[in-house]
């Protein structure tokens, strides 16, 4: 394995330096990483946007923070409901009315092993229709504000896309057939990470590389991921797994999100997250994607599909 750019310990928030003018909008920061993300950037003075669906968590996440922090933290939280498209919609309307720049969109929530084939509201399987399509739409809505700020996109995948069939079930998006938990939740982060890549490549056919887009995941981390949407033996077999060595904290869970949103010059190429074994632990730097996240076959059908499904384009 290649030694990690930043050194044994890997990247770290220390690096990070005074935010002060810089805006971040982040989803999912009532609990795990995206709390522990937005808490680092509010200590390092950033103005941040926080981005969830129970208006009643984002404000007593607030309060935490602010009793840790201080009364004088720059936070905005705003509603949104990824599986949704008219709350996504309307949450993108309120960011770019309440704030004049985005340095960094950063996806970072997201619904795991969901245990039966359930809809949403717009008629695709959960997992896709949140993880996937919920943040397509925010990205595309937001991204004419993160162009004008020459900002990021950050998408926190997961190494779940490794994990179940490597590719895109076009012919059954929503598993009529078949549906696993995993097979369906692997394929939504998959295609996360498939359309940062495809963003990438075709922000550089145009010219526009001031925008930066990156992928990264938390590794294996204690958060409230499984618990949230798991079933009952996924929950069991989760809350085993955090009493071991195989995890790592939602703090140190966050590292790759920060690291993608803040670093300078960072290699977009690349994909990030702990470098220790099997990735679920370890030193924050890049590592192996496996080819399959790459295959701009799929990559291309895939955003041409989301298009159609979603009714948006992006203004690239």
């Amino acid at each position: 394995m290649k030694a990690n750019q930043f050194g044994k310990d890997g990247w770290t928030p220390n690096r990070i330096k005074n935010l002060k003018g810089k805006t971040f909008v982040i989803t999912g920061t009532t609990s795990g990483t995206g709390y522990e993300a937005a808490k680092i950037l509010l200590s390092k003075n950033a103005t941040v946007v926080m981005l969830n669906r129970k208006p009643k968590k984002a404000e007593d996440s607030i309060k935490i923070l602010q009793q840790e922090l201080g009364n004088h933290i720059d936070v905005i939280a705003i509603k949104m409901d990824l599986e949704v498209q008219a709350s996504v919609k309307k949450a993108a309307e309120e960011v770019l009315k309440t704030v004049s720049q985005i340095d960094a969109l950063i996806c970072n929530a997201a619904i795991a092993q969901v245990p039966n084939q359930t809809l949403t509201v717009d008629g695709w399987e959960s997992q896709m229709g949140t993880n996937y399509y919920g943040n397509w739409t925010l990205q595309a809505l937001l991204f004419p504000l993160i162009e004008k700020s020459k900002g990021r996109i950050v998408t926190v995948g997961s190494l779940g896309y490794d994990m179940g069939i490597k590719t895109i079930k076009f012919d059954d998006l929503n598993w009529d057939k078949d549906y696993t938990p995993n097979n369906a939740y692997s394929q939504s982060k998959l295609a996360q990470i498939m359309s940062i890549y495809e963003l990438q490549d075709r922000l550089k056919l145009v010219e526009k590389t001031e925008v930066k887009a990156y992928a990264c995941h938390p590794g294996s981390s204690r958060t409230n991921l499984i618990n949230t949407s798991g079933s009952f033996m996924m929950k069991f077999i989760f809350n085993l797994m955090k009493l071991s060595p195989l995890t790592q904290s939602a703090e140190k869970g966050a590292y790759p999100q920060l690291m993608c949103a803040t670093k300078p010059n960072l290699d977009q190429k690349e994909f990030y997250g702990p470098t220790g074994r099997n990735f679920w632990t370890g030193p924050v730097g890049a590592h192996k994607l496996e080819p399959h996240a790459k295959d701009k076959i799929v990559a291309k059908k895939l955003w041409e599909l989301s298009e159609k499904e979603t009714g948006i384009k992006w203004n690239i």
